[in-house]
């Protein structure tokens, strides 16, 4: 998952209130328990010493939140008297989050929201193609080309002049086809998309599939459900479309992992290009060498103490470190906050590892819940 969206969180300082809100159901009962759910949300802030400015607009966001509009709920995060960002959750929180901390609570962000990837779905017939994006922020429009019109049908003859013409509707049909799959590639690149769908007629799919690069093949994949016509789309359309993110995701996961198992730290002298610990990370994110943030969450790791500047690469783990680095006044705050504030203002990637299921067969990687993927290999210092 990339972060960007996060931006606005690191653009100021804190403190922040942090909330995670299930709306609970559209009934009589579930207004009565989202009130109840606001009152302890604002409570906890209270207690923990938020200021009545930014508890009272985190108290007007959270009566917004509706089951309707929101179904599985809402992140909130304030500070300075204000809500800067608030969130659709793709899962309920299992239980209220509230907080009041130097960073904003992050790491349940991503376990909440989908980190399925941003797919680009291809709406295709004989003419051209409609392009969607499929991302956090919802279906969006992502272009569309337009091939020639005429002739793309075909005759049942076998007349002469009318095998010349279903000759000239083949020409037409691999024309346009090439000529979608260009404006697709463009648009992937644009678009900023992990994955493409196709959808449309089985012979036009493969059409513009064989036509495309390589490097998006290898990350296309078709669907029977569906067509370019207004109307057409489906359930099962929708399926398939989610579908393609999940094991897109999944098929990503297991390759993340795959590689920190064969790079991380482990033989003496030996070039890596993966790091766990907190230690280690830290160091890495200092340098801006993490290309993708590892995060178990049900790891120890995660809660560990560290300490933080004002600039985002501006992390340790003693406070007097923190402060050679150039902060007098370094704040505590949990690991996993700091690093992915690090994470978000560097571009870096981040990964949710499914929890270890504990049956002993080595998948409670990273050590300690916190692990990375580095932008180069480098020799790890002497023991």
């Amino acid at each position: 998952m990339q972060l960007s969206f996060l931006t606005p969180l690191f653009d100021r300082r804190g403190p922040w209130a942090t909330v995670y809100f299930d709306p609970a159901q559209n009934d009589e009962s579930g207004a009565k328990r989202r009130e109840l759910s606001v009152r302890e949300a604002c409570r906890t802030l209270e207690d923990e010493g938020a200021d009545a400015a930014t508890v009272r607009a985190v108290r007007d966001a959270l009566m917004d939140i509706g089951p309707a509009e929101d179904p599985s709920g809402r992140v909130v995060f304030a500070a300075g008297g204000e809500v800067v960002l608030s969130h659709r959750l793709s899962r309920p929180p299992q239980r209220l989050i509230a907080g009041w901390a130097p960073l904003p609570r992050l790491t349940p962000l991503l376990e909440l929201s989908s980190q399925d990837p941003v797919c680009l779905v291809a709406y295709i017939d004989r003419t051209g193609a409609d392009f969607e994006r499929r991302g956090a922020a919802g279906p969006q429009d992502a272009g569309q080309v337009e091939g020639r019109q005429h002739p793309v049908h075909r005759t049942a003859t076998a007349d002469w002049s009318e095998r010349h013409f279903q000759l000239k509707v083949e020409n037409t049909w691999e024309q346009n086809a090439a000529e979608i799959a260009e404006a697709l590639n463009t648009a992937y690149e644009e678009s900023g998309a992990d994955l493409v769908v196709l959808v449309g007629d089985p012979r036009e799919r493969a059409a513009v599939h064989e036509r495309l690069p390589e490097a998006v093949r290898q990350v296309t994949t078709e669907t029977e459900h569906g067509a370019r016509a207004a109307g057409s789309s489906s359930p099962a359309l929708e399926e398939a479309v989610e579908e393609a993110r999940r094991q897109h995701n999944r098929r990503r996961i297991e390759e993340a992992l795959d590689r920190f198992r064969a790079g991380r730290v482990g033989v003496p002298d030996k070039p890596t290009d993966a790091v766990e610990g907190v230690p280690a990370l830290v160091e890495a994110v200092r340098e801006h060498r993490v290309e993708t943030l590892l995060i178990r969450p049900d790891g120890a790791d995660l809660a560990r103490e560290t300490w933080i500047g004002a600039d985002p690469d501006q992390v340790a783990v003693r406070r007097t470190e923190a402060r050679t680095l150039g902060e007098n006044e370094p704040l505590p705050v949990r690991a996993d906050d700091a690093l992915l504030r690090a994470a978000a203002v560097t571009a870096a990637d981040v990964l949710i590892v499914p929890p270890s299921d504990g049956d002993g067969d080595g998948t409670d990687v990273p050590t300690g819940g916190l692990g990375a993927l580095l932008r180069w290999t480098y020799e790890p210092a002497p023991a």
